[in-house]
């Protein structure tokens, strides 16, 4: 993983770990699914997202959650490892966890930046 997309990554990640802790579930579950598009190629950063997401979902309370990333978990571990990951996607259970999706435009900015490097 190069240094540009583990820094956003990790900036995502951070963020979202904080708001956690302040109980703003929504607005942390967002940075996830950005980190999740960031480093969904990736093993440990796919890993880490879903593992997060998991976290939400439990402070959340919600089964659907929950039960969509203890799915989502293992299937990202083996698609990262593979290399076959639906691009955009960004690993809520509200979404299909085969389904590509659009990157938005400044993470895929970011994607662009480490292809250059």
């Amino acid at each position: 993983m190069k240094l540009v997309i583990r820094n956003e990554f990790n900036k995502e990640v951070t963020q979202a770990k904080s708001l956690i802790r302040k109980g703003d579930f929504e607005l942390a579950f967002v940075h996830l699914e950005r980190a999740h598009v960031i480093g969904q190629l990736y093993v440990i950063p796919h890993t880490i997202s879903h593992y997060y997401m998991l976290v939400v979902g439990i402070k959340k309370r919600s089964f659907k959650e929950i039960f969509g990333q203890l799915i989502r978990l293992p299937l990202g571990v083996l698609g990262s490892a593979v290399g076959i990951v639906p691009t955009g996607n960004t690993g809520g259970s509200n979404i299909s966890a085969f389904k590509k999706l659009p990157i938005p435009s400044d993470i895929q900015e970011i994607l662009n930046s480490d292809a250059s490097k």
